[in-house]
């Protein structure tokens, strides 16, 4: 099991058409369009690169850039901010 990375979460190209999620596991899980799971695999960071391997047996590798953007297979992904919790007030 890999340990958790900074880089875990969600991150998005700015159209929203590609979704990669870095799961702490070291598994990724990538929708494109409203194919969920189009891309699945495995991944390992090492300082601010990545490194991916596809169930489908392909590699693939990125870089973070300033923590909130991430280079990869020609495209850029942002980090998508989670939202809030809402506050109860009682």
């Amino acid at each position: 099991m890999e340990a958790e990375n900074n880089f875990t979460g969600m991150w998005v190209t700015a159209n929203g058409y590609i979704r990669q999620e870095l799961l702490p596991d070291g598994r990724y899980d990538e929708t494109r369009g409203t194919r969920k799971s189009a891309y699945t695999g495995r991944y390992r960071v090492t300082g601010n690169y990545i490194m991916y391997w596809d169930d489908m047996g392909f590699t693939a590798d990125g870089s973070f850039i300033d923590g909130d953007t991430l280079h990869h297979g020609g495209y850029i992904f942002y980090r998508e901010n989670k939202p809030a919790t809402a506050t109860t007030i009682q």
